[in-house]
């Protein structure tokens, strides 16, 4: 499991303004379209498609997924075979003397999902295949 290869699979800007960086990314050409009130100040994804996911999250959200988020920031998030793939990757990047931000835990999502850092201290996200059965309501940060 160790040598699995992970996959490119999300851009994720935690931002402090979220209209002020809408407005710039929709202004871009990125379409990010309105989805659900009570959540768009909070988590906003974008129509890329090549399979590639690009979102914007609050501050405030990212604390609500990365409990060592320490606010704005560019999370690159790669994707694994399996939950277990999670565990064993950031057990071998922390035990590397790389920091974790966000331990392994099943995220509300349905994602088991974990944070660590690069060298630079970018957040890497690493996450695992969804499963319905760990999915969990959840409000939107207040």
């Amino acid at each position: 499991m160790a040598n699995e290869r992970p996959v490119l699979d999300q851009v994720n800007l935690v931002v402090s303004d979220m209209d002020a960086s809408l407005a710039f990314y929709r202004r871009l050409g990125v379409d990010i379209p309105d989805r659900e009130p009570k959540w768009d100040p909070h988590h906003r994804s974008a129509n890329i498609g090549g399979g590639l996911d690009f979102d914007l999250d609050s501050a405030e959200m990212a604390k609500d997924w990365n409990e060592g988020s320490r606010g704005p920031a560019c999370v690159v998030g790669f994707r694994l075979s399996s939950s277990e793939a999670v565990d064993v990757l950031y057990a071998d990047l922390t035990g590397a003397g790389h920091r974790g931000q966000q331990p392994p835990y099943n995220a509300f999502w349905g994602s088991r999902y974990a944070v660590v850092e690069d060298p630079d201290g970018n957040p890497v996200g690493l996450m695992g295949p969804m499963d319905v059965s760990l999915r969990r309501d959840v409000q939107p940060p207040s």
